[in-house]
């Protein structure tokens, strides 16, 4: 594993740091949310795809995929128990910051999170993306949602600054080098030198790629995953990919890296959701229906990984980047050659206004 970095803050770098006059008082948990039940689906896919021009058929279709397990969407239950480790965490480490939680397509909303924290008398709050990574749709697109969120709140709306993206923090990397290690060891030890590694995660548009360092993020990450487990047969792969079919998007898919690694005589693959912090629901179908199907068809013995969830270094990891933020610690832990992110966004971070060549077949998917 590369060294890890210490980056300390600048002297009077006061962007890092709680203003004086307003500091930190509070966390919101910011997530994509997802349906609880049958009778939320539907209206929980057209919060999705507001906006776009996405045929019914195409919705009823994504529909299926939640029917398939009742109409419940895990990921709001891995939030959950999110947030109460980090609770038990915040609370060992004396930090005294209440938590919320506000979902971009379904309740709770960051609306109605934000109402509630300013009742509360919450007057400036850190946000926690379940994103590890920068994109429009992961960082920069709920950093719009809170905004117009707080407009909508209207006065004493909590001012809100998102944490850095975390895709090399050690809190991230260990876990998932852990989880990697535990999917390699279920293959039979005579074969585990041969077996490959497919890094998996959510595809976006070519043009959304071209203005964020998605790409790289994403490789620096499965690099140094691949070198924690002492495995350099890995590729970086896609999933979850949609939208009309003239728009290009981040390839290769893993159904078709499956087919070709058959052809070639590979028996054992290990699939890492490296893109993915939880076992959500494109994790779940793409993955452990799909990928699995598949596998079946092409006699290939595939193991799929965990993702972080609840794992302490990964909680931990969340309380040390808080502690960035309010000046109780200078160091700024990342690991690899990329270095720590910044806490502030540039005016044009991760900039993406998507291309309509004609009316879409399906809605542009955004990565949870």
């Amino acid at each position: 594993m590369a060294p890890v970095s210490d980056e300390a803050k600048k002297p009077g770098d006061t962007r890092n740091l709680g203003v004086k006059d307003r500091p930190y008082d509070a966390l919101l948990v910011v997530s994509f949310g997802g349906p609880e039940g049958r009778d939320d689906v539907m209206p929980f896919l057209e919060n999705v795809v507001r906006g776009k021009r996405v045929p019914r058929e195409r919705l009823l279709e994504v529909a299926e995929h939640y029917y398939h397990f009742d109409g419940v969407s895990p990921i709001n239950e891995q939030n959950r128990a999110l947030i109460a480790e980090l609770k038990k965490v915040l609370a060992e480490a004396s930090l005294d910051f209440p938590i919320y939680w506000g979902n971009r397509n379904w309740k709770p909303s960051i609306e109605e999170a934000l109402v509630q924290m300013r009742a509360d008398g919450v007057r400036r709050a850190l946000a926690f993306v379940t994103s590890a990574y920068s994109s429009y749709s992961g960082c920069r697109q709920y950093r719009e949602n809170i905004e117009v969120a707080r407009d909508r709140v209207g006065d004493n709306a909590p001012e809100v600054d998102k944490l850095r993206v975390f895709f090399n923090h050690p809190g991230f990397i260990e876990p998932m080098i852990e989880r990697t290690q535990a999917a390699l060891d279920e293959i039979p030890a005579e074969r585990r030198a041969s077996a490959r590694i497919a890094f998996t995660a959510h595809s976006i548009p070519d043009s959304m790629a071209a203005n964020c360092n998605y790409q790289k993020q994403l490789e620096e990450a499965c690099r140094l995953v691949a070198e924690g487990v002492g495995n350099d047969r890995f590729q970086l792969v896609y999933q979850s990919r949609s939208g009309p079919p003239q728009v290009p998007w981040l390839e290769p898919d893993i159904l078709e890296h499956m087919k070709a690694l058959s052809v070639i005589g590979i028996d054992d693959l290990v699939i890492v959701p490296i893109g993915f912090i939880s076992d959500h629901m494109e994790v779940l179908w793409d993955l452990d229906n799909e990928a699995k199907e598949l596998a079946d068809e092409l006699g290939m013995n595939v193991i799929r990984a965990g993702t972080v969830g609840t794992h302490k270094k990964f909680v931990n990891m969340i309380r040390e980047l808080i502690e960035e933020r309010v000046g109780r610690s200078e160091r700024r832990r990342s690991l690899g050659t990329l270095g720590a992110s910044h806490d502030v966004c540039p005016v044009d971070c991760c900039k993406y206004e998507p291309r309509r060549p004609g009316p879409p077949k399906s809605a542009e998917a955004k990565p949870e």
